[in-house]
């Protein structure tokens, strides 16, 4: 009941429809019930009173009657249809919204093809109830009330009689509706996993090919897939058990009036026409009593449905903006980790002890090992996660307590791996500024060096890149999203592994590129080659959560234990180029820092 409350919470604002059309199906089910009665007039006055310049009169009306319900019925069915698409269609936002709103972590686990059923598969089955099941649950209401009151006025005993079989019809009807709730809810489960299973091969069918398993997975899907089939089976079962039994019943008591009543009419207690209507009447009561087991099913799918669109959109967030959430209208960029400590839900810690303050037109580099919680680190910036220990300020605010909207929009964030929209270039460079003009976004790329590539592309900046931007290279791929976060122009810029996908000639572009755009921004470098971070005003070395080693590359290189090693790994036999590429950079930045002086 808590999940059909809900369904009617959620069509609220569009319940004028509702009534509406509930309005005209009240006008539908009283003309159809004139109908029997028009049949009982023909035969008893007009054919058997001989009163046969009635004939047309009846026709006539019954014509009248059936023109009047065709357009009723279109006005009902339209009113109910745009009731329930208006609901669904809220439903469906505040889904989407939820999905935009929930945290990272919440997608760490979350599988792509269970949201998708979930949004449109459950949504769709909500949608079926919501414009045919309660209109029809309030039209079978007020047929048995009619119908029952004009069976009794008729001849009760005939009644009693007909009526005989109808517990067992309703008995039949709820051991359908305890039986396949639950079967419905079970092949729901099912078709999700195998959407799930189907977006994930097919967003990764170059890891099928690449290792020649197709077979392999073609069984696995047909595994699933026969999941899906024995489970609608199931339900095909209890349905094909319970509705002939159900049949039988109602023609049971239809047998049963034609009996008796036949007996009440050869005794005069009852006429022919009299019988007929009856009979279509107890006719009309089956009916809707036989559907109940059509709305129980669409019901119980409604429901079932409902309970995991719910069960999303109560997911509750630990990262939600405060009461009193504080507005950044200007961030200057001073970023600061005091003993932060972090761990993901069930998991060992994955940082501990961190200290570091990265004040505004600061470079800090970032070294370790893969595991070494690296990203983890970064990602607490703008609070796509929660610190457990500790706490992380920006400009003397901790994150918790900042309205996160103007945080992240202070934060330019190129993540590791990189996600380009199916789109042009040009939209993927303006994603975080819809409004930048093409003069803007061919800066930004250049910044990043990628205009020169892309303006050798079949149609440049408006070359649409294919999904997950397969159209494009590794590098070429990076250096889009680089060039979108520079278009950002934020105050914090976070670089996760942002050169690992480049070649050593593009990243010595993008390291002079980096080192004029750093400029008056606190600057986060996460990276495994030294090359890229060797410029850094601190770098720190991180091994199984913790800071080990810290300091300037000349220091590190002198005084440390790791860093040397992986200087020493990367470097070997090119201790020319390396130092040559410290002195340029180096150069590069001094020459920088004084025209800023200047």
């Amino acid at each position: 009941m808590s999940i059909l409350k809900r369904f009617f919470i959620a069509g609220r604002p569009h319940m004028s429809k509702l009534i509406l059309a509930i309005v005209f199906m009240f006008v539908l089910t009283g003309l159809g019930m004139v109908r029997p009665y028009l049949a009982k007039l023909l035969i008893d006055d007009a054919i058997i009173g001989g009163r046969y310049e009635l004939v047309p009169r009846l026709a006539l009306a019954t014509l009248g009657i059936a023109v009047l319900r065709g357009l009723f019925s279109f006005v009902q069915y339209y009113l109910k249809e745009g009731f329930g698409q208006a609901t669904v269609y809220d439903i469906r936002n505040a889904l989407y919204s939820k999905l935009q709103s929930l945290p990272w972590s919440f997608y760490d686990e979350a599988q792509t093809g269970q949201l998708m059923s979930r949004v449109t598969g459950d949504v769709e089955g909500i949608r079926v109830f919501l414009s045919r099941g309660i209109v029809s649950y309030c039209d079978f209401i007020f047929i048995v009330i009619d119908a029952l009151f004009i069976l009794f006025y008729t001849n009760w005993k005939l009644t009693i009689v007909a009526l005989a079989f109808l517990p067992f019809l309703g008995h039949a009807v709820l051991k359908f509706d305890k039986k396949v709730r639950p079967a419905y809810s079970a092949t729901r489960e099912e078709m999700a996993k195998l959407t799930s299973f189907l977006q994930e091969n097919i967003t990764g069918v170059r890891v099928v090919k690449a290792f020649a398993q197709e077979p392999g997975e073609i069984q696995s899907f047909a595994q699933r897939n026969d999941g899906v089939r024995q489970r609608r089976l199931y339900s095909s079962r209890i349905w094909a058990e319970s509705f002939p039994y159900m049949d039988l019943l109602s023609n049971i008591s239809g047998v049963l009036v034609l009996w008796y009543g036949g007996y009440l009419v050869s005794k005069g207690e009852l006429t022919v026409g009299s019988l007929v209507a009856f009979n279509s009447y107890v006719w009309t009561l089956i009916w809707p009593v036989r559907d109940l087991g059509w709305l129980t099913n669409l019901l119980e799918q409604a429901l079932a449905a409902g309970e995991r669109v719910y069960e999303l959109l109560d997911w509750g967030s630990r990262i939600s903006n405060p009461p009193d959430a504080v507005v950044l209208e200007d961030i200057k960029g001073h970023v600061e980790f005091q003993d932060v400590g972090f761990a993901y839900p069930g998991r060992p810690s994955v940082l501990a002890g961190i200290n570091v303050s990265a004040p505004p037109n600061t470079i800090v580099g970032i070294l370790g090992a893969t595991g070494s919680g690296k990203s983890s680190l970064v990602n607490l910036i703008g609070r796509f996660y929660d610190t457990t220990q500790g706490q992380v300020l920006v400009d003397g605010y901790n994150v918790k307590s900042l309205d996160l909207e103007s945080l992240r929009a202070g934060v330019g964030y190129v993540p590791q791996e990189t996600f380009l929209f199916s789109a042009s270039i040009r939209e993927n460079i303006a994603y975080a500024r819809p409004d930048a003009s093409l003069e803007e976004i061919e800066k930004a790329a250049r910044a990043a060096s990628a205009h020169d590539f892309i303006v050798d592309l079949p149609e440049g900046y408006d070359t649409i890149v294919g999904e997950r931007g397969v159209g494009l290279s590794g590098g070429q791929k990076q250096r889009v999203a680089i060039a979108r976060a520079f278009l950002k122009n934020p105050r914090v810029l976070v670089l996760d592994d942002a050169t690992a996908s480049v070649d050593m000639e593009t990243e010595r572009h993008i390291q002079e590129a980096l080192s004029e755009l750093m400029q008056g921004r606190t600057t986060f470098i996460i990276a495994h080659r030294i090359s890229s971070i060797m410029h850094a005003d601190e770098i720190i070395v991180l091994d199984k959560g913790k800071i080990v080693e810290r300091g300037t590359h000349d220091q590190l290189l002198k005084h440390g234990n790791i860093y040397p090693e992986i200087y020493k790994n990367q470097f070997k036999d090119k201790d020319g180029l390396a130092e040559l590429v410290v002195r340029e950079q180096g150069q590069a930045k001094s020459e920088l820092t004084s025209r800023a002086q200047v």
